[in-house]
């Protein structure tokens, strides 16, 4: 079963990302009191599969859930394979539209200054909030509609 692994949150642009116990995700906002909240509708949130990370972890490396600055780490679904317009359900409440996979990296990210490199332009995802509620660590995560 797929499910959220983490969900995390920063005050601050462009360093690592906090797992908190649970967030609300608003439509037009994205994760309430995130520093990247209320920008770019299309990116109001971000995603990063478990197993993503686990390939940098592979190469020797130590982390964890927030550290490439993603909103949601997930397990058990393929985010990149993933069209645009998918719908995906997250808990009992959100539902979110993946509207950009992966991004243009910026050189300025905590995790590219202390390694060189980062996954989250290729195998992060972002989405909209379709419809908004509270998101905890394990909960499950399915698609609803896939484009």
């Amino acid at each position: 079963m797929a499910k959220i692994i983490a969900v995390c949150s920063s005050d601050r642009k462009g360093i690592r990302k906090s797992p908190v116990d649970s967030a609300v995700f608003e439509s037009g906002v994205g994760l309430v009191g995130d520093a990247h909240a209320g920008g770019e509708i299309i990116r109001e949130v971000s995603l990063l599969a478990m197993e993503s990370i686990a390939k940098m972890n592979n190469e020797g490396y130590a982390f964890k859930s927030g550290d490439f600055a993603e909103n949601l780490t997930t397990s058990g679904i393929d985010l990149v394979s993933l069209p645009i317009g998918t719908r995906l359900q997250v808990g009992q409440e959100v539902i979110l539209e993946v509207t950009q996979i992966g991004k243009k990296c910026h050189t300025n990210c905590a995790i590219f200054k202390e390694v060189g490199k980062c996954i989250m332009p290729k195998e992060g995802i972002f989405a909209r909030v379709v419809q908004g509620g509270v998101v905890r660590a394990d909960d499950a995560l399915s698609i609803l509609q896939q484009h």
